[in-house]
C-alpha cells in the first residue's frame, strides 16, 4: 500500500505527541488534519472499544464559530433544521445545504449563547461557506477558526473516566447537551456526543497548551479501566449506520437521500437558504436513499472506490462503506440504492473488487 506523506502542509493536534506514544499505525487527512485510523489493528480496536474505554484525537473536527447579534440569524442560514427552540447547552445535528438543497456538511452546532455558536464541522471546506454567506447578507457577525480541539472519550467505561477527572456533575449531562467544567483553571465545554454507538463524551478542549495535560490526564486516570488511546473505528460506524461525509454522502446529495428528513424542518426553517430546493424534495420524495445492505461471504477488501450494486442486470446503486463485522458474522456495509430497490429484504448483486457479491438490503441498522 502507498505511504501517506506528512508534511507541515497536514496540521498536527494538541495530542499528538500522545497518539505518536500510543503507537498509531495509521492515519487519514480530514480537514488537512492527521486522524487516527489505526491502533493495533481495526478488529481489535473495535473490540477495546465496545468492552472498556478510549480517548480520541479528533482535533479534526474543526469548529467554525459565530459570534456577534446575527450569529443566530446565520445560523440557521445554514441549514434546514428548525433552531428556534435550541437552547444554551444544546449540540443538534444539523445538516448544512446549499441554495440547491445539497449537502454541504452534516455538523453538530453546540450553542453557547444566543450570539455565540461553534459548528463541530466534518470533513469539508465549512469556513469559507460560511464567511462567504455572511458578507455577502451583510450580517453583524464574526466568523472564524478558534483554538478548540474536541478529545473525545467513548466506551462502556466513559462515564467512570470522566467522573475521576471532572466529577461526578459530569454524569449528570444528557445526551447530545453540555455543560462547563473547569481543567487546570480553564472551562472546557463537556457534550455528551461522539462519534460512535457505545456512549461516550466529546471535551472541546479550547486553548492548545492544555491538551497534552488533559490527555495525560485521562490516561493517569484510566490506569485500571484498561483505557487506550483509539480513533472512529470502521467497523463499529457502519454497524451504527453513522454516515461519513466524503464517502457515503456528498453536495450531490439532499438530507433526505441520506436519510437525515427528520432534521429538516423546511416549512418553519424560515431563511434556510436550501429550504425552496428542500420543500420540493419533501413534498415528491427522494429517488435514491442510504441503507443498511448485508454483503454475504467472507471478509470483503477494503472499500477505498464506490461499490456499484447490480439487480437484474441493471446498475441500482452503489455501496460507499463496508466491513467484515465479528459481532454480526456478516459483512456490513451502507449503501445509496433507487427507490425501487431499498426496501429491506431485496436481494441484490455488489461487484466488489473480489467479484460480484450476493446481498440483502436490511430493515435497520445493525447496531
Amino acid at each position: 500500500m502507498p505511504q501517506l506523506s506528512i508534511s507541515r502542509r497536514l496540521r498536527r493536534t494538541p495530542f499528538s505527541d500522545g497518539v505518536e506514544a500510543a503507537g498509531v499505525k495509521g492515519y487519514t487527512v480530514y480537514n488537512r488534519m492527521l486522524l487516527p485510523t489505526v491502533f493495533e489493528s481495526v478488529e481489535a480496536d473495535y473490540r477495546h472499544l465496545k468492552t472498556h474505554v478510549q480517548v480520541w484525537d479528533v482535533s479534526c473536527e474543526r469548529q467554525v464559530e459565530l459570534r456577534g447579534p446575527d450569529a443566530a440569524r446565520l445560523m440557521q442560514m445554514l441549514t434546514p433544521r428548525d433552531l428556534r427552540g435550541m437552547l444554551p447547552g444544546q449540540c443538534f445535528y444539523v445538516p448544512i445545504v446549499d441554495e440547491t438543497g445539497g449537502m454541504l456538511n452534516d455538523p453538530v452546532a453546540v450553542k453557547l449563547s444566543d450570539d455565540r455558536w461553534w459548528i463541530s464541522i466534518a470533513d469539508s471546506d465549512l469556513l469559507l461557506w460560511v464567511k462567504g454567506i455572511a458578507n455577502g447578507y451583510r450580517l453583524d457577525v464574526l466568523v472564524d477558526e478558534p483554538d478548540v480541539s474536541p478529545l473525545a472519550v467513548q466506551g462502556p467505561k466513559a462515564d467512570e473516566l470522566m467522573a475521576r477527572v471532572f466529577g461526578d456533575r459530569v454524569r449528570d449531562i444528557r445526551f447530545f447537551k453540555f455543560d462547563m467544567f473547569e481543567f487546570e483553571g480553564r472551562d472546557l465545554a463537556v457534550a455528551r456526543s461522539g462519534y460512535s454507538k457505545q456512549g461516550g463524551f466529546e471535551i472541546y478542549v479550547e486553548g492548545s497548551d492544555i491538551g497534552m495535560p488533559l490527555w495525560n490526564a485521562l490516561f493517569a486516570a484510566g490506569e485500571d479501566l484498561q483505557v487506550r488511546a483509539g480513533c472512529p473505528n470502521l467497523i463499529e460506524r457502519i454497524e451504527g449506520g453513522l454516515l461519513s461525509y466524503g464517502n457515503d454522502m456528498t453536495d450531490d446529495n439532499t438530507p433526505h437521500e441520506c436519510g437525515l428528513g427528520k432534521f429538516c424542518n423546511t416549512h418553519t426553517a424560515i431563511g434556510c437558504i436550501g429550504r425552496d430546493a428542500l420543500l420540493r424534495v419533501a413534498k415528491e420524495g427522494p429517488v435514491q436513499q442510504i441503507r443498511p445492505i448485508a454483503i454475504e461471504g467472507d471478509a470483503v477488501p477494503p472499500c477505498d472506490r464506490p461499490w456499484s450494486v447490480f439487480a437484474d442486470g441493471k446498475r441500482v446503486g452503489q455501496v460507499t462503506s463496508a466491513a467484515w463485522s465479528p459481532d454480526f458474522s456478516t459483512n456490513v456495509s451502507i449503501g445509496m440504492l433507487r427507490l425501487s430497490h431499498w426496501d429491506a429484504g431485496t436481494v441484490v448483486e455488489v461487484e466488489t473488487p473480489d467479484g460480484m457479491r450476493r446481498a440483502t438490503v436490511q430493515e435497520k441498522f445493525w447496531i
